[in-house]
Formats: C-alpha cells, sequence, structure tokens
C-alpha cells in the first residue's frame, strides 16, 4: 500500500505539490470513486487509478529524468564531491542509479532509474544507443571535421570510433554544433573533438535514444518518466 499522492509522482502525473492539487480538483478516481485525500491509501498491485482521464498504471520501477548541471558527478556517492543523487529528496531515491555518465563540467539529460534490465540493455555495447550533444567549440569546424567523425576518429583506444554525426550550427572562431555518437567513451566527445584540432568549451546532452530532454526542466530539476517514454526506451533495438 502507498499513498495516492506517491502513486501519481510514480506513474509520471507530476510532482508531489502538482498531483496534490489534482486530487483535490476531483480529477482523481481510485477504482471508479472520487479521491477524497492525496493521502488516500492504495494498493498498486489492484487498484485502479485514474487521472484526468487517463489510468495511471504503477511500474515496479522508478524512471527519472534530470536535467543534471554542471558541477555533480554521475553517481550514487561520493566522499568529496555533490553527486546527482544529492539533487533527488530522500524519499524519491529509492535505489535508483544515474545510466551511465556525464563529466562533471558536462550538463543535460541524464536518466536515474532502478531497473537494471534497462539500464545494462541501454549501456551495453551492442545496443549502439544514439546520444546527441549540443556544444560550443574553440575553432572552425567546417565539413572536412564532419566527414571525420562520420568515418571514425582514432583518440588513443584500441580502434576509432564508430561514425558519428557532426551537424554544424555555426561555423567561426567559436563554433556551435550537434554531435551525435553511439558509444560512451571516456570523455568522447571532448577527445573526438581534440583529435581533430578543436577544444570543447561547452557541452550539453539532449538526448539518448528516444529519451529526449524536457526543455521545461531547470537546471537540476527532473521529473518521472511518461508512460510513453518508459516503453520507447524499451521498446530500443
Amino acid at each position: 500500500m502507498m499513498r495516492l499522492d506517491r502513486y501519481l509522482c510514480e506513474t509520471g502525473f507530476g510532482t508531489r505539490s502538482q498531483v496534490k492539487a489534482l486530487v483535490k480538483k476531483g480529477l482523481v478516481t481510485v477504482n471508479g470513486a472520487r479521491a477524497g485525500k492525496p493521502e488516500q491509501k492504495v494498493d498498486e498491485t489492484k487498484d485502479q487509478v485514474v487521472c484526468g482521464g487517463k489510468e495511471a498504471v504503477y511500474a515496479p520501477y522508478a524512471y527519472l529524468m534530470l536535467y543534471k548541471p554542471a558541477g555533480v558527478v554521475s553517481a550514487r556517492w561520493d566522499s568529496r564531491e555533490r553527486t546527482v543523487l544529492d539533487l533527488i529528496p530522500a524519499e524519491d531515491r529509492r535505489n535508483l542509479s544515474p545510466v551511465g555518465r556525464l563529466d562533471k563540467d558536462t550538463e543535460g539529460l541524464l536518466l536515474l532509474t532502478d531497473d537494471g534490465d534497462l539500464a545494462h540493455r541501454l549501456l551495453s555495447p551492442g545496443k549502439h544507443v544514439d546520444k546527441t550533444y549540443y556544444a560550443r567549440v574553440a575553432g572552425k569546424v567546417t565539413e572536412h571535421h564532419a566527414e571525420a567523425f562520420r568515418k571514425g576518429l582514432n583518440i588513443g583506444e584500441k580502434a576509432p570510433t564508430l561514425p558519428a554525426r557532426l551537424e554544424i550550427r555555426k561555423s567561426g572562431e567559436t563554433s556551435e554544433v550537434l554531435v551525435t555518437i553511439r558509444e560512451g567513451k571516456f570523455h568522447q566527445v571532448k577527445r573526438m573533438f581534440e583529435a581533430v584540432g578543436c577544444r570543447v568549451l561547452y557541452l550539453k546532452r539532449l538526448s539518448m535514444g528516444t529519451l529526449v530532454l524536457d526543455e521545461n526542466l531547470e537546471k537540476g530539476g527532473f521529473r518521472p518518466l511518461t508512460g510513453e517514454e518508459i516503453r520507447s526506451l524499451k521498446e530500443l533495438d
């Protein structure tokens, strides 16, 4: 059994304050009866909860989209640094772990979940899940660089990087680009630009597979994934 407001949060209907407002407006029913209080208990294994005409289907795992700010590390715990889990209230952390890592100074999309199977599949080298970044780069980025990214680059590993897509938004003394990679090597995007004589000044991850950073989130903000976002991630080949 769990509180109704927590149930609605974990099924993607908003933050605790947002779902409490939905209950007060009479937009939530439990087994066909209008819910009276946010603290009402529901059985997540059998009760039918409907919010605003949409069924709230409980998942045994939690999935959070976080807009990671610069200055925090992608780890569950660190003895010296502030971590991404420190951005999540204690009551919402469960056994969450970040799926992959963003460098300390890199911003953007980070998935947090306690679904180990999904995390393993998204990070598996054989899956080659696309990850797209926006970058500001010191140096004039040209189609010559885009072709080098498409062919794969030597960044000091045993094998070159897999083909990557480089879209030039602005080319000049400081360039702005979108880059999509299919791997997750250490500092990979930065090392790829270094390999072509450029230097990354700012890096932000915009998407991972089908999951796209919610532009309504502020830095350090988070929200549960919607049912459709969860299904799309699970359906990735």
